[in-house]
């Protein structure tokens, strides 16, 4: 029903637009009876819980930043299936975000073009929500992902990182610092690592003893990545959150004119899955076995977010999928990981031939 609703309707709504009417009304589910009915039918299995960060996660999915900017839908999402949420990016100022229109879908890939810019109320504005959502009893994880202020220099990022980081971590069980969004002139020069240790250890400093993991970009070559990666674990960040939207235009099945009409921003959905994935492996290979790696960029299916966690992710998030796939993805996306995983278990042991068995 939902995919047709999406061909007839909703593919004919500005995205911006039509992403506002869906939040809404997620929004609204736990104000009514019908989101604990949807509860219902979307808990995950047992069975997949995942310990992580000190953390009990319902499943190993969630959804990523963007969605939820301002703390706004956090038990809605939960009702519809997701394990953690993470809230954000938010900046320490206030800010509207780029001029619109700054969401473009581009369908025949079944992904986004996005340069929303950090549109958010702010991180005082958005504290108090957080902990009314953080001090429940029944309510997924909480991720906030923080982001430098679109007014402050990069020279000044530090502070203005520190001051959300001071606001946002008593109320959120991680912190994300997101320095890969490419919307925001000159924030991913902070990926450099000269720039990103010392905001690294000011943010480790201001937020214990909430976990801190930092998200990087998809368009690092692997050198980079590898700097970044073995500069997290020296400092003693949790984790790494693997991968940002990307600016690469490459292997498109839309039509350039499309493309080209939807300008500047990152491309998110199944164009970023490959080096996202290529990404999650190089990263695991360096990094102890104890620490966080969130896999994020292109998930749609269960057999994609099994593909993840067996080369070494510990959490998976999605956020463009839900546009296409509907408010139930995430459940059908659990119970198709539970599904797979089951059918591991009592799976029979594949026979030893003659010659191993005589060795």
């Amino acid at each position: 029903m939902y995919h047709a609703l999406f061909s007839l309707v909703l593919r004919r709504l500005d995205p911006e637009r039509a992403h506002h009417l869906a939040f809404h009304v997620i929004r609204l589910l736990p104000r009514t009876g019908v989101g604990a009915l949807v509860r219902l039918v979307t808990k995950a299995d047992p069975a997949l819980k995942v310990t992580a960060l000190g953390l009990e996660f319902e499943s190993p999915f969630g959804v990523a930043a963007g969605f939820d900017k301002d703390a706004r839908g956090i038990r809605g999402l939960w009702q519809l299936g997701f394990g953690h949420v993470e809230v954000g990016t938010v900046t320490a100022i206030a800010q509207p975000g780029n001029e619109k229109p700054r969401l473009f879908r581009l369908i025949a890939d079944r992904a986004v073009v996005n340069r929303m810019g950090f549109n958010n109320e702010g991180a005082a504005a958005i504290r108090p929500r957080l902990f009314r959502e953080y001090w429940k009893r029944r309510r997924p994880v909480i991720g906030v992902n923080i982001g430098k202020s679109r007014v402050v220099d990069v020279a000044d990022a530090v502070p203005d990182y520190l001051e959300s980081a001071r606001l946002l971590a008593p109320a959120a069980d991680y912190l994300a610092v997101n320095v890969s969004s490419p919307n925001t002139p000159g924030l991913r020069t902070l990926q450099q690592s000269r720039k990103l240790e010392p905001l690294l250890r000011g943010i480790l400093e201001v937020a214990s003893p909430t976990p801190v993991l930092v998200k990087i970009a998809p368009d690092l070559s692997d050198q980079q990545v590898r700097r970044i990666t073995q500069l997290a674990v020296k400092v003693g960040v949790s984790g790494i959150i693997a991968t940002n939207t990307t600016l690469s235009r490459e292997g498109l099945a839309t039509d350039p004119a499309v493309v080209e009409a939807a300008g500047e921003g990152g491309v998110s959905g199944p164009p970023v899955a490959a080096r996202s994935l290529e990404l999650l492996r190089l990263i695991r290979r360096i990094v102890p076995a104890n620490f966080t790696v969130i896999s994020v960029g292109g998930v749609e299916t269960a057999e994609d977010v099994v593909a993840r966690l067996d080369a070494g992710a510990t959490l998976v998030q999605g956020y463009t999928a839900f546009i296409y796939e509907g408010p139930l993805w995430a459940a059908k996306v659990n119970r198709g990981v539970a599904r797979i995983l089951r059918e591991r278990r009592t799976a029979p042991a594949p026979a030893l031939s003659r010659g191993t068995a005589d060795a």
